[in-house]
């Protein structure tokens, strides 16, 4: 309440208010200055307000005194309940954590004046969590409230915390939260097999790093904690088999280490460890954290392949050997316990000239070509070994032939030499330096000696003792007039054993040379030529030459072919049809060239077909002649024949020649021409040989001319 000392209490002063609130949340009573608040005052939202007050003449509206301030200060109460800034909070500890080890501290705040009274005092307790943990009261800070808490039984707890104001009083309010705690892992557990003695089986022809099998530890820690190593230790296959960690899966893969063989051993037995990769020192009381298993391993027999007895072979042999002569042998065996026998043989695609064989039974190698080390030196074979109980499982081995040289090849010039010599040279001028090569190849290299095969009085060789030699004259002066040229035998021998030499020939031309020694000219007779005549006119007469020998050729060539008549034995002889058949008869013995039984057999003939060789039109219709009868000679059926022939008239002379190249003129045997068999004194009539064209044009006249002449006579 405000009061003026100027107030006498007639109503002629007025109370007015400002600051803070006035006139909203505080209102005052103008006649009496009592002070009231207009709703519920929140000391949480505002502590004091600051206000104004002056008494004025309600008449004059002067001030009747000066504006004077107050505060209004507002009394705190416990009407808040403490808070906490998370509703749920998360937190871990490890496991196995000592009692007392703090895991988290949450912290509630409450509103109220924490400088009056206990309204914001706060005291934390657990509601839910015990005996697991507990809370400092005063702090708030969890700890653990057991020893060894162990994850592997319990990971997860949900702690429900409560704040409470009024120093935990009765009456006091309270607020909650829940914090969700996890125990994270540590390594307090070793590995462990889920049994001691594990069998496992492995085909013998499993190759090197070939998976047998795996095992593997369980440990019921997790991540970092629950890696296990694992390890060989002990056993007698240490040097058979390695065993790998695989780390996604946290096994132990076991693998083959070297090749297995079962007729050398069958059973393996291992001693496997797993242990823990990061162990922590703090629990080495919980330990050993490892653990081991007998891994036994079955070698299991399978049918293998031949085995060589080495993984190559080389030979070496000299070039000059026999044919048949064994170079080397292999070997090979049968791995099985059942050793099967061994056949051996080439790969030909090796050996595509079959230089080489092999016996099949024993593996020698032999040679069925001759050899050449100047050809091939090496010889690259690849042989194969297959059991002969089980042909298709085979080995092959490579078998590398070095030729060794033998001295079979004779010295020769090492290139073709255009040797001359002027015709001003004087004696002992070099006119040519030669070398020789070999084929061969000696271990001290090569040498050879040069020499004349016989004595020259013209030229001379002097070797240079350096695989080379020189030619020199042994005269002053030479002429290309009386010898153009000259040939110097060269004997050429190495010095390898045995000895070898070859005579080689050096062809030496005499030409014109100038003073410096330089050739002009090697022909002598360009000396005759005409001194104007140039190089084109030369090549112009020699072509004319060649075009003249060309022509003359050829009309050579076509006389003689027009030389060529048919064979006709005379003008006389009337036989023009000539069937050439340009092969040769077998003679007597020839029983293929015709079929004898159609003689022996004139019933099988069969009817007379047209002619190919005359104008096909048929003049006479052909008559029928009976056959002979069987087993009828041949003779007496030609005569037959011939007899039907000569009594027939309308049976022209259809005489074919053929030629068989073997049989001379003036022949014993007789002519089956019918020309020469006319004994019938029948007249015939010929003319219609004339309208037969010219090929008939002689029998027409030799037939007709001769009916003629008898009439006249």
């Amino acid at each position: 309440q405000l009061h003026s000392d100027q107030d006498k209490g007639d109503g002629s002063l007025k109370y007015i208010l400002s600051g803070d609130g006035a006139g909203t949340l505080f209102i005052i009573d103008e006649k009496t200055g009592d002070i009231h608040a207009t709703r519920r005052i929140d000391r949480e939202e505002k502590a004091f307000y600051t206000l104004r007050a002056q008494a004025i003449n309600r008449r004059t509206l002067r001030p009747v005194e000066p504006e004077s301030e107050f505060v209004i200060k507002i009394h705190d109460i416990n009407d808040n309940e403490p808070t906490f800034p998370e509703e749920i909070y998360t937190a871990s500890v490890p496991e196995m954590s000592v009692v007392g080890t703090s895991v988290v501290q949450v912290t509630a705040t409450d509103a109220d004046d924490p400088s009056y009274g206990n309204s914001a005092r706060i005291i934390y307790s657990i509601l839910q969590g015990q005996p697991y943990f507990s809370v400092e009261p005063e702090t708030g800070i969890i700890r653990t409230a057991l020893p060894n808490m162990n994850r592997e039984n319990r990971e997860q707890y949900q702690v429900v915390i409560q704040a409470k104001d009024m120093g935990g009083q009765m009456g006091g309010l309270s607020g909650t939260t829940t914090v969700n705690i996890t125990l994270t892992d540590v390594n307090d557990n070793p590995p462990r097999f889920p049994q001691s003695t594990i069998h496992l089986r492995i085909p013998e022809s499993s190759p090197v790093g070939t998976a047998i099998g795996s095992v593997k530890a369980t440990d019921a820690d997790t991540g970092k904690n629950a890696e296990v190593e694992y390890r060989i230790i002990d056993g007698d296959g240490t040097d058979m088999f390695d065993i790998v960690t695989q780390k996604d899966t946290q096994e132990g893969i076991i693998t083959v280490r070297k090749p297995l063989d079962y007729e050398t051993r069958r059973l393996y037995t291992l001693k496997v460890e797993a242990e823990n990769i990061h162990v922590d020192p703090r629990f080495y009381y919980l330990g050993p954290f490892k653990d081991t298993i007998i891994v036994k391993i079955s070698v299991e027999d399978v049918d293998e392949p031949p085995v060589f007895s080495r993984s190559s072979y080389l030979f070496e042999v000299h070039e000059d050997i026999e044919l048949g002569t064994i170079i080397g042998t292999v070997m090979a065996r049968d791995p099985d316990s059942a050793s099967s026998p061994i056949r051996f043989s080439l790969d030909r695609h090796t050996d595509l000239d079959r230089i080489f064989n092999i016996h099949s039974g024993n593996g020698s190698i032999y040679t069925s070509k001759p050899l050449d080390r100047e050809i091939s030196q090496w010889h690259n074979l690849s042989v194969i070994a297959a059991e002969i109980n089980n042909p298709k499982d085979t080995t092959r081995v490579p078998v590398y032939v070095r030729i060794l040289d033998v001295n079979d090849n004779a010295p020769q010039f090492a290139v073709f030499y255009d040797t001359f010599v002027c015709e001003n040279a004087r004696a002992g001028q070099l006119i040519q330096t030669i070398s020789a090569v070999d084929k061969d190849d000696p271990l001290g290299g090569q040498k050879f000696f040069f020499s004349l095969a016989a004595v020259n009085p013209n030229f001379t060789v002097q070797d240079n003792e350096d695989n080379t030699a020189r030619i020199l004259t042994r005269r002053n002066g030479f002429s290309r007039h009386e010898i153009s040229t000259y040939l110097l035998p060269v004997v050429i021998s190495d010095n390898d054993y045995p000895i070898q030499s070859s005579t080689g020939t050096l062809t030496i031309r005499v030409c014109a040379c100038d003073s410096r020694g330089n050739m002009q000219s090697c022909s002598a007779e360009a000396l005759l030529l005409p001194a104007g005549l140039s190089t084109g006119a030369l090549v112009a007469i020699l072509l004319c030459i060649i075009i003249l020998l060309v022509i003359v050729v050829l009309f050579a060539a076509l006389k003689r072919q027009r030389k060529k008549e048919p064979l006709i034995l005379s003008k006389e002889d009337i036989r023009d049809n000539i069937v050439s058949y340009n092969d040769e008869g077998g003679g007597e013995e020839d029983t293929q060239a015709f079929d004898i039984g159609t003689l022996r057999n004139p019933a099988a003939i069969e009817d007379k077909k047209l002619r190919r060789d005359i104008i096909p039109e048929t003049l006479f219709v052909p008559r029928r002649t009976p056959s002979a009868p069987d087993n009828t000679d041949v003779r007496d059926f030609i005569n037959q024949r011939l007899k039907e022939h000569d009594t027939d008239p309308s049976a022209p002379p259809y005489d074919s020649l053929a030629t068989y190249a073997y049989e001379g003129n003036d022949s014993i045997a007789e002519s089956l021409s019918s020309l020469e068999s006319g004994t019938t004194e029948g007249d015939q009539n010929y003319d219609y040989l004339r309208e037969w064209g010219p090929r008939f044009n002689k029998l027409a006249e030799m037939y007709g001319g001769g009916e003629s002449d008898k009439d006249t006579s």
